[in-house]
């Protein structure tokens, strides 16, 4: 496992140990509730991302080790494979999103960006960051008008897709260049240090949302002016913050490392968010991303510790995405 795998979206010993995220804690009578939604069928999966067909409500979890699809159809218990390990070459895939024209849109970080048709499961279009750039894509959002923005981990920059690029694009590759440089917003955490990861927009598609998950904040882009703030948080912060969910104006975490989930109230201009609820559970197995549903969130319980991206040891099979309610 290379180092930059190793150290993906982890911090290690008394740093690791040392996050709390303060915040009121549901009791035992009216907090959320864990159970398990649908099951993985490769024992070797480490699952990372999540998304949910906006058509069918069926969802697809990526595997972070194999770059396996699996597909979970609506009110099913157990998952299919959907795009087998390395289809069209990809080694990982850990960014997925789904989106109203039925396309996958898959992350494989080394590379870039693979864009799949959910009807035929044939490869769309590719979009690959130059060789030679340092780069470890991360997750990605799709807008309301069809403009895909992804984030990278080592570098402080956002991506951008447009629709007009998905055109001239179909059937071949296209690179993959930075929109948004954050540089002189976010703080740079040395050659080692992890930043962006999870990335949210609001339903307008104007205010994007991306976590800083080494130094714990979340920073706003106007994809208009292009303009980047810090939001102010209050009640807590986002270390170890991976997967984001915006839904209306409430923001939700997952905290991978410390086995957290939280849920934040944004403004209605975005610069503010407080912490409203938090829930800390070893049974959520390194929660890594996240997808709200009327029923609850879906949450993949990546189980990195286990044998993964983070280290020695074996994981509990069979691989699974968690069901929450009351968060």
């Amino acid at each position: 496992m290379s180092r930059s795998i190793h150290r993906r979206t982890f911090l290690t010993g008394t740093a690791a140990a040392a996050v709390a995220v303060a915040a009121p804690r549901a009791t035992a009578a009216t907090g959320p509730r864990i159970s398990t939604a649908f099951t993985l069928p490769d024992d070797r999966a480490y699952p990372e991302g999540i998304t949910l067909d906006p058509r069918t409500g069926d969802a697809y979890v990526g595997s972070f080790t194999n770059g396996a699809v699996y597909r979970a159809a609506a009110g099913s218990r157990a998952a299919e494979v959907f795009l087998p390990a390395g289809a069209d070459g990809r080694t990982t895939a850990n960014g997925l999103k789904a989106d109203r024209a039925g396309r996958l849109w898959v992350i494989d970080h080394t590379t870039g960006i693979d864009v799949h048709d959910l009807r035929t499961r044939s490869l769309l279009a590719r979009f690959e960051v130059p060789q030679g750039d340092a780069r470890f894509l991360n997750d990605l959002v799709v807008t309301a008008d069809g403009t895909v923005y992804a984030t990278d981990s080592v570098r402080p920059v956002i991506y951008r897709i447009t629709p007009a690029d998905l055109a001239r694009a179909r059937g071949g590759r296209a690179p993959l260049t930075a929109h948004f440089d954050l540089s002189g917003v976010v703080p740079p955490h040395g050659p080692d240090g992890y930043a962006l990861n999870g990335i949210a927009a609001d339903p307008t598609g104007r205010l994007l949302f991306a976590v800083d998950m080494t130094g714990g904040g979340l920073y706003r882009v106007d994809v208009r002016d292009g303009s980047v703030r810090q939001v102010t948080l209050h009640g807590g912060d986002l270390k170890h913050g991976d997967g984001l969910e915006l839904s209306h104006r409430t923001l939700w975490a997952a905290h991978n490392l410390t086995n957290t989930l939280t849920r934040w109230r944004l403004s209605a201009d975005g610069t503010k968010a407080r912490l409203t609820r938090t829930l800390t559970d070893p049974v959520l197995q390194i929660p890594t991303t996240l997808a709200h549903t009327p029923h609850g969130l879906l949450v993949v319980r990546s189980q990195f510790d286990k044998g993964g991206p983070m280290g020695p040891g074996t994981p509990t099979p069979p691989f699974t995405v968690a069901r929450v309610t009351g968060m």
